[in-house]
């Protein structure tokens, strides 16, 4: 079935395009939600009003979200936590866990779907894409570590070699 977007879905398209879709996700969901309408003759003529009325409003959203969007990007979350020795954790990090940190120490509110995320399963970085606007997509790092490990960038620290006299001596036992 072909539908009219109203507004815009992720995955799907813009306000104003018309896209064809299958007839279950356009008459269960699309339609009721108001996302869509059916395309017909005439809903096509209005498709380019609508257009330019969702990117005007977007425009703004943009604007609003822009400072957001700066304060997220290259954003570090770390999460200390209980890991068997083959670095799977026991349980794991959800999206819900990341948008409480993320409350916790920025005072910034966001959905869980917004995180396009699956639970974090095993040690390590990760980058979550964060879904502000279809244009606005800041990136947020997960570290993800042992519990009583403490993270920090690796400094090259200087090799100090011992000199001949310093050097221990071997012991030899006679038998």
């Amino acid at each position: 079935m072909k539908v009219l977007l109203l507004k815009d879905v992720y995955k799907l398209g813009r306000a104003g395009d018309i896209k064809k879709v299958a007839n279950g996700y356009g008459r269960n969901f699309l339609i009721p939600q108001g996302f869509a309408i059916p395309a017909t003759p005439n809903s096509i003529k209005i498709a380019e009003t609508i257009s330019k009325k969702a990117s005007e409003r977007r425009a703004v959203l943009n604007n609003e979200l822009k400072g957001l969007a700066e304060i997220l990007q290259g954003l570090e979350i770390h999460f200390p936590v209980k890991a068997g020795e083959t670095g799977k954790l026991y349980g794991s990090v959800s999206a819900q866990m990341v948008i409480d940190k993320l409350k916790e120490m920025k005072e910034i509110e966001l959905a869980r779907h917004q995180l396009v995320m699956e639970p974090i399963r095993n040690l390590g970085e990760y980058n979550i894409p964060v879904n502000l606007t279809l244009d606005l997509v800041p990136e947020i790092k997960v570290i993800v570590h042992r519990e009583g490990e403490v993270r920090k960038a690796v400094v090259a620290e200087p090799v100090v070699e011992a000199t001949p006299e310093e050097a221990p001596k071997e012991e030899t036992a006679e038998v």
